[in-house]
């Protein structure tokens, strides 16, 4: 009688994670551990999956999502169709804490203040942050968490939790202290630093702050992830701020979701790219990642000009009913504001939709300029009344992309994939169900943009290697057993702007920690994952 394991993946072809060629090979799991079988080996399997005529592949790596708190104990429960959807798409780690915005550190004297900002960047009813990593991973429920998870920590929560929502430097000893804090969220497992420097309290930062933010960074070995000052007209001279930064505090750099968006800035990826490939000859270690849709989606605040957030969301608030309030945010929007990226001004509100607003659904899906006209007023005047209504919690979608350049970063040899994915309740973008088979299946398979083994490696070791997640994102003996199975010629995305949330197809089988989370297409309800600790 041969051995015995907890599960066996036949007659599949296996494409490793590495960029090789796909290979047909038997894969073993045993104790949440994946064994290559030698050709001939066929040893007794408690389960066995029939991967004939299937890809068998690492399990996928989001590197960006926004699902911090989807998975909160004691949180609210009714996500689990957004819990679910990375898990059918075959996504086993998501990595949090993007954009500056993390569920920690903080002092404890700011912990309420900082919950009702993360109350409106979440969406998810009461947010409860944590002091350091250690907190908020003893607070993720293994029952609800479908997926792996690790977290950057979030710059703009960094600053708020030392120094609340003010706009100005930080003075020496707040500075000393949110070095502290990132230290020791980083000695205790967080993957790395992110900013987001178009949002308050990140955008508040200058490039000072941020370097000796990133030295800390630095010192773990871990990355300086970034979504950018501007990524629109101003995207280039954003670009040389980050590399910049990662220049002089020695770290790695991680573009966050590359793009050129805004009329302004179409067809600028033929310059940046060549940019951050010139800088990585020249020994910069930058890499980008990029979701393959041409709208993005966000917090309708943010098209708002910077000085209407100083001091927080309750300070927005408070000042929105003003008239005069109303008045100059309608001039800078038209006029612009130095160093502010200004989305509404490079685009136009009939571009931007409400994605999420849990008090008005019926705006869900529309546009802003469509809904201003309805009730008579203006966009602003239309904006400013809806924040007002849903106490700040609004998501929007923008539509300010081009194709053209959506393809070149997609291809780009630095580029890895990241959904990006905002999972409120509501109308999500189609990211966060259809990110991984819309480039395997449209981009790779129809467009033939990207080789199958390229594509497999840009979720899987390309992201493992760059955020230190050992032992993930590739198929070898003693690999953990974050695996999926597809079938290659009919894997698509189906989710759309209207129905985002619908399951892929061609997703056979998805296996997390060694145990079968999804068999033919279906969840299992098994919940094997983990708090993702990056040491």
């Amino acid at each position: 009688m041969g051995r015995r394991v907890d599960l066996l993946l036949s007659g599949g072809t296996v494409v490793d994670g590495t960029g090789a060629p796909g290979r047909t090979a038997d894969l073993a799991v045993t104790a949440g551990r994946i064994t290559v079988l030698p050709p001939g080996e066929r040893p007794e399997a408690a389960e066995t999956v029939d991967a004939r005529g299937q890809t068998v592949a690492p399990g996928f790596i989001d590197v960006h999502t926004h699902s911090d708190a989807l998975a909160l104990r004691a949180g609210p429960d009714d996500g689990e169709t957004l819990r679910l959807a990375p898990l059918l798409q075959g996504v086993t780690t998501e990595i949090c804490g993007n954009c500056g915005t993390s569920l920690f550190p903080a002092l404890p004297a700011r912990l309420p203040e900082l919950a009702d900002q993360l109350r409106v960047t979440f969406g998810l009813g009461p947010v409860r942050p944590a002091e350091d990593f250690d907190a908020f991973a003893a607070a993720q429920d293994p029952a609800l968490r479908p997926t792996h998870i690790a977290s950057l920590v979030g710059h703009g929560t960094l600053r708020a939790g030392v120094m609340g929502y003010e706009d100005r430097p930080p003075r020496p000893e707040e500075l000393r202290t949110m070095r502290a804090l990132l230290d020791r969220a980083l000695s205790q497992g967080a993957a790395g630093l992110s900013t987001g420097l178009i949002y308050p309290p990140g955008g508040y930062a200058d490039t000072e702050e941020i370097v000796a933010l990133a030295e800390i960074a630095a010192r773990h070995g871990k990355p300086y992830v970034t979504h950018l000052r501007d990524e629109m007209s101003q995207v280039e001279t954003a670009l040389e701020e980050a590399l910049d930064i990662a220049v002089r505090s020695g770290a790695a750099l991680q573009i966050s979701h590359h793009k050129t968006a805004g009329r302004h800035a179409w067809g600028a990826t033929l310059r940046t790219l060549p940019r951050l490939e010139r800088a990585r000859a020249e020994g910069v270690d930058v890499l980008c990642d990029v979701y393959p849709y041409t709208a993005g989606s966000t917090v309708l605040h943010a098209m708002l000009p910077p000085w209407a957030s100083d001091g927080g969301v309750r300070a927005l608030l408070e000042r929105l009913p003003d008239p005069a309030v109303r008045d100059r945010i309608r001039h800078d929007i038209a006029q612009g504001v130095k160093g502010w990226e200004n989305t509404v001004g490079n685009g136009g509100w009939d571009l931007i939709a409400v994605a999420a607003a849990p008090a008005h659904p019926h705006t869900e899906g529309r546009r802003i300029a469509e809904l201003a006209a309805e009730r008579g007023v203006d966009p602003v005047e239309y904006v400013c009344e809806l924040l007002l209504a849903e106490r700040g919690e609004v998501t929007i979608i923008s539509h300010s992309m081009r194709e053209d350049d959506v393809r070149r970063v997609l291809a780009s040899p630095l580029s890895m994939i990241g959904s990006d994915g905002v999972p409120k309740p509501g109308r999500p973008h189609p990211r966060w169900a259809g990110t991984f088979p819309r480039v395997l299946g449209h981009y790779g398979r129809e467009e033939k943009l990207l080789p199958l083994e390229t594509a497999v490696h840009k979720m899987t070791g390309l992201p493992a290697g760059r955020f230190g997640l050992t032992g993930r994102g590739v198929i070898r003996d003693g690999a953990h057993a974050d695996l999926v199975v597809f079938d290659p010629s009919a894997v698509r995305d189906t989710a759309t702007f209207d129905r985002p949330l619908l399951t892929p197809e061609g997703i056979t089988a998805v296996v997390v920690a060694g145990r079968t989370a999804v068999r033919d297409g279906r969840a299992t309800g098994t919940r094997a994952g983990t708090v993702v600790r990056v040491r």
